[in-house]
């Protein structure tokens, strides 16, 4: 029974994802203090290594046979807490990008409430749609753009920002509707 937890738990992927969450403050205390281009180029090199764990502990979990079920609900809470991360350094940048944070807060809870209530009513559905996948990737181009080049001129980062606020809520809207009907249809 020991083994079992042990594996479940401390698998090699499973310790990558812990890695690539603890790397997460260590990126935003050297982004937010950084002044010159080296200091940001320590923060980068930090969520460059954050990113390959990612890359990396997946791979190594269906090759080596090492996927937990603990590893498929860490895997997903890293990737959350990532974007959480780059939002908040954004936001040492950008103050407008505090909006953002509260977008990014109200999906994410709702989110992770409704995914326990469907649970619990046995509700299942696989993973993320299409538009909470494009919703992912243009918060993440939109955060790199920000993070990369910090001396864009402001109107650039408020387009870039109001770009990520619309999908968000465009997301919003549609995981609602999506929701409502599996609820209705049971």
């Amino acid at each position: 029974m020991k083994k079992k937890w042990f594996k479940e738990y401390f698998s090699i992927p499973n310790l990558m994802g812990y890695f690539r969450i603890l790397m997460l403050p260590i990126f935003l205390i050297l982004y937010t203090h950084a002044a010159t281009a080296r200091e940001y180029a320590a923060a980068f090199a930090v969520l460059a290594i954050s990113f390959l764990t990612d890359f990396f502990d997946g791979r190594i979990a269906r090759r080596f046979d090492m996927i937990t079920e603990f590893g498929k609900a860490l895997d997903p809470m890293a990737d959350k807490l990532t974007q959480g991360t780059l939002i908040l350094a954004v936001s040492s940048r950008y103050p407008l990008m505090y909006a953002l944070v509260i977008l990014f807060l109200l999906k994410e809870g709702y989110m992770l409430l409704m995914g326990i209530y469907l649970k619990k009513k046995k509700h299942v559905w696989n993973g993320a749609q299409w538009y909470g996948k494009i919703c992912t990737a243009v918060l993440d181009v939109g955060l790199f753009a920000l993070l990369l080049f910090w001396n864009i001129p402001l109107w650039a980062a408020k387009l870039i920002m109001a770009v990520m606020a619309a999908f968000m809520v465009f997301s919003q809207i549609k995981y609602v509707q999506f929701h409502v009907r599996i609820i209705r249809e049971g």
